[in-house]
């Protein structure tokens, strides 16, 4: 099978390799579509440690079964399905309370660091264990199936977030995780929604997507803008889709007291904590990390319409194609947000 190699950092290859068997717990999947995520991007440059080459990476994906091993039972041949970008043991005191997010065995598809190395989805096949499946309905488009895991991850950030509906929210960054969260948000009752970035384009895709209280600020510009919005009050909850210090304080901030800042983004590993400002307003910090079981909501919210991802495609690639996308989203061109890449037509 061809599959998209990263051989060295900075350096995709197209390469043949031999098309993997389903060991008795997994299935085969002919990869219809596959998202290059961002953290794909700093793994292409060495940024992130954990795409250590060589490494098929790749974990937003959907396609067809074409083999199923001894064990599965559930799915056959043929079965449109989508998968969990980790790959979690089933077994561990985390995954049998449903925190399959913190499983003590967890892997990630695509991934290559210290302790595993688990080739992705950019190849024309991917085997996976059943376990991690789902289905998708039968008019669902591929394209936007590759959505499916990034769509998760902003339904877990909500989820954590224990909201009872009716809060007023503020989401701080216009990435795609922010603008899926932003839409998680209103879809999970927010009375109202406000995005803030300093990225007048991703802001204007907010818009599009049915988030139109944007606010191209940050910062102490930003805190001081909600601040006066809310008559100092601040709002009910902060999601933080950057993770960077600048953000982090901010989000802190903006919310009220006794309000809830959760924190998806994770790009500093490190980052200052005004402690008192939130130990003295009851600020409640939660972390969020990947997902646990939001897919079948994830796909229900596509397919209703109340979440959309088609305006954030930027563009669908053939496998051939792919490693000049990655280049171009490693520069960060102006008004590229999510590249899809197609390593079966």
């Amino acid at each position: 099978m061809k599959a998209l190699m990263l051989e060295q950092y900075e350096n995709l290859q197209v390469v043949d390799m031999p098309a993997p068997a389903p060991a008795a717990d997994e299935v085969v999947i002919r990869v219809a579509a596959c998202g290059i995520c961002g953290s794909d991007v700093h793994g292409y440059d060495g940024g992130s440690g954990r795409r250590i080459p060589p490494i098929v990476m790749g974990h937003e994906a959907a396609g067809i079964i074409t083999a199923v091993g001894a064990d599965v039972a559930d799915y056959k041949p043929g079965d449109r399905v989508t998968f969990d970008s980790t790959v979690y043991c089933g077994a561990c005191e985390y995954c049998l309370r449903g925190e399959v997010n913190l499983c003590d065995n967890r892997q990630v598809l695509g991934v290559s660091c210290g302790d595993y190395r688990r080739n992705g989805a950019f190849a024309e096949l991917v085997a996976v264990p059943a376990r991690i499946l789902y289905r998708l309905p039968n008019d669902f488009p591929f394209e936007e199936a590759a959505m499916l895991e990034a769509v998760s991850v902003a339904l877990h950030g909500v989820r954590v977030t224990q909201m009872k509906g009716g809060e007023s929210a503020l989401v701080i960054g216009a990435g795609m995780i922010g603008l899926l969260t932003a839409q998680a948000a209103r879809a999970a009752g927010c009375s109202h929604v406000t995005i803030a970035d300093v990225d007048a384009a991703r802001l204007q895709m907010a818009v599009e997507v049915g988030i139109p209280d944007t606010l191209c600020l940050s910062g102490n510009a930003l805190v001081e803008e909600i601040l006066k919005r809310t008559n100092g009050r601040g709002v009910d909850v902060v999601l933080e889709a950057v993770g960077r210090a600048e953000t982090v304080v901010a989000s802190i901030e903006c919310v009220r007291r006794g309000g809830t800042v959760t924190l998806i983004g994770n790009i500093q590993p490190e980052v200052p904590l005004p402690l008192q400002r939130v130990v003295t307003r009851e600020v409640r910090l939660q972390g969020s990390c990947s997902s646990a079981g939001e897919y079948p909501d994830a796909i229900r919210l596509l397919a209703s319409g109340a979440i959309t991802v088609k305006p954030l495609i930027s563009a669908v690639s053939s496998l051939d194609e792919a490693a000049s996308w990655f280049k171009r989203l490693h520069a960060r061109e102006a008004g590229l947000l999510k590249v899809v890449v197609k390593p079966t037509s």
